[in-house]
């Protein structure tokens, strides 16, 4: 499990006051981003990299101006070039996601940015 905590700003918000919804796609793509940044050596992440091939998002409760979100992430499972990532937003004091994600990544061949089958060393990192 991989997380952090981020606090909603200003332009976070939609015209509803409340986190927009777009705003939690580009934080399942940071997050995840940053685990593969802090788990992977830096010669993998020269060989590799990860792209997002399909996201499912489910909203359960809203989060406002303020609010502290701790987003926690991990990888559920992967299948030949593909990996399925789950990340759940809570607000602090919430036993409960308030938003869960489950998104599908690809892995590409760094130089080519052709598919590749995950090896066992890129599994192995999400394991630590």
């Amino acid at each position: 499990m991989f997380e952090k905590k981020i606090r909603v700003q200003q332009c976070d918000l939609d015209e509803l006051e409340h986190v927009n919804n777009v705003k939690y796609v580009g934080w399942v793509q940071d997050i995840a981003l940053e685990h593969w940044n802090e788990k992977a050596p830096l010669e993998m992440r020269k060989a590799w990299v990860w792209v997002m091939t399909k996201h499912c998002i489910e909203y359960r409760k809203a989060s406002f101006l303020g609010n502290n979100i701790i987003i926690k992430t991990y990888l559920k499972s992967s299948n030949g070039a593909i990996a399925t990532r789950i990340v759940a937003f809570y607000n602090e004091n919430d036993t409960k996601a308030s938003v869960t994600s489950t998104t599908s990544w690809c892995l590409l061949d760094a130089s080519t940015f052709k598919p590749k089958r995950i090896p066992e060393n890129v599994s192995a990192v999400f394991m630590k």
